[in-house]
């Protein structure tokens, strides 16, 4: 599976962020294996400077012919939204794809 990670405006790509959602994601491609083929991590700061919850992330699972699922969050830390949304990602691939990965 291919993790593409783009960050807007606003958000700073640290090694340890990039490193955090390959530990988020890893438990997805663990449960749902080859059946995704690419996960595309988004990444944006609403309003600047101003400060709040204002980190958007939005997950988007491309599993092997079928639409993408997708799960957003909105947080006032980065961390915290990927985590959020991986959560939220693995609830919607779980209903897309079947709890145990019978479907397919």
């Amino acid at each position: 599976m291919q993790v593409q990670i783009n960050p807007a405006d606003g958000i700073t790509l640290s090694e340890a962020l990039e490193q955090h959602i390959h530990d988020k994601l890893e438990a997805l491609e663990k449960r749902f294996g080859d059946r995704l083929t690419r996960i595309e991590v988004h990444l944006k700061d609403i309003n600047g400077p101003k400060g709040g919850p204002d980190k958007h992330c939005k997950l988007e699972a491309r599993p092997r012919g079928l639409q993408p699922a997708v799960a957003e969050s909105t947080t006032e830390d980065a961390y915290e939204g990927i985590s959020l949304s991986a959560d939220r990602l693995k609830k919607v691939l779980e209903k897309q794809l079947g709890k145990r990965g019978e479907r397919g």
